[in-house]
């Protein structure tokens, strides 16, 4: 049966208030339309595409939640690994971080370009790699051990905050996208007063929910306990100078950057950004567990890369209440064959039901110097 004209034009004008409104309300915080309005057109669209199938598309407000579960995850290799960040401790150690990343830099190129750091708060959840070609969602996957995870893709497209489609007229041919997904605090605890209420178990803490959410075989059951996401890496070669340009990007092609970001001059400002965050993380409606230390110019510089960790990031885990304020950093990398990397600061601790632990980890060589050109951070 032909599809009438008049009908895929309400289609496409439905489909397209209903991202906006989408992105108003998830993204900004900023709803553009009453509930009673948004719900209409949606029902509106839903029978539309119902009586015209031919109408529906991937990216359709209607298709975020799948109506099947799926018997299974498939494994999927990640193109570029996942990598854990490597720890510091103190001031001091980040210190002789940067001493070191720029003794080895100057090896390199002589004279080093000026550089600032990004300062990011390090979300406690769920790491993902999604996959966007010509600028839509095509697949998700988990971190798993870092070179492989599951592809988890009809749960990942019930997250509101992950847009179906990049918001822009010319998206890049094939990208990749990394971040967190969580549970906002006030979402966990009432998922866990329903499980209370079931005679389940309750989840131990906020990032061990949203794994467990992750993997569910139900994207219905997903779509009920609402995670959300923040973005922090983007793998687009050849396009990007700094880690600042790949956030703002980022926010162009619909995400939701985390608002906390800072750049910082120097690391006394880097210093000063995690003892801030050491106290002003408790107001926050989710959990983190650090700062991640970025160098800023990533295209820059020529980097290689040495063991598990990438060069250039630097993680700075936010201690307890009354612990001493542990750092976290990367080692950098050069193109050295001994370079050295940025690490994350950590110590060990426990709070709300999770133990928190500094952990090593390094990489392979050829790598680094055209992930760390896009600004990754693991």
């Amino acid at each position: 049966m032909a599809v009438p004209s008049d009908a895929a034009q309400r289609v496409a004008q439905l489909r397209q208030q209903l991202q906006e409104a989408g992105y108003a309300y998830y993204v900004l915080d900023d709803p553009i339309f009453p509930d009673g309005v948004y719900d209409a057109l949606y029902r509106e669209l839903q029978a539309l595409e119902t009586a015209y199938p031919e109408l529906i598309r991937p990216d359709s407000p209607t298709q975020r939640v799948g109506d099947r579960p799926t018997d299974q995850f498939p494994s999927h290799r990640h193109a570029i690994p996942l990598y854990s960040l490597e720890n510091a401790f103190d001031q001091g150690e980040l210190q002789q971080w940067q001493e070191r990343w720029q003794r080895q830099g100057q090896k390199l190129l002589g004279e080093l370009p000026a550089f600032d750091y990004v300062c990011e708060l390090k979300i406690d959840g769920s790491a993902l790699a999604l996959t966007y070609e010509n600028g839509l969602l095509t697949r998700g996957v988990t971190r798993g051990d870092g070179t492989t995870g599951e592809e988890i893709t009809p749960n990942i497209r019930t997250i509101r905050t992950i847009p179906l489609r990049l918001a822009v007229e010319n998206p890049p041919l094939i990208v990749e996208v990394r971040g967190e997904a969580f549970l906002p605090l006030g979402e966990f605890e009432r998922i866990n007063q329903e499980r209370a209420a079931g005679g389940e178990p309750l989840f131990a803490n906020p990032r061990n929910a949203a794994a467990g959410t992750l993997r569910q075989l139900d994207p219905q059951v997903v779509n009920r306990r609402r995670l959300e996401f923040f973005p922090y890496t983007l793998h687009l070669p050849d396009t990007l100078a700094t880690q600042w340009e790949s956030l703002e990007l980022l926010q162009r092609f619909g995400f939701r950057i985390n608002p906390h970001c800072q750049c910082c001059p120097d690391l006394a400002a880097v210093w000063a950004y995690f003892e801030a965050w050491g106290q002003k993380r408790h107001h926050l409606p989710y959990m983190t567990d650090g700062v991640v230390v970025k160098l800023n110019p990533i295209a820059k510089l020529n980097w290689g890369l040495r063991r598990n960790s990438p060069a250039g990031r630097s993680p700075s885990n936010i201690p307890p209440k009354k612990s001493a304020p542990p750092l976290r950093t990367l080692p950098l990398m050069w193109g050295a064959p001994e370079p050295s990397l940025p690490w994350r600061l950590w110590s060990r601790w426990r709070w709300r039901g999770q133990r928190y632990s500094g952990r090593r980890s390094t990489m392979p060589i050829a790598l680094l110097s055209w992930i760390f050109a896009l600004g990754i951070r693991w």
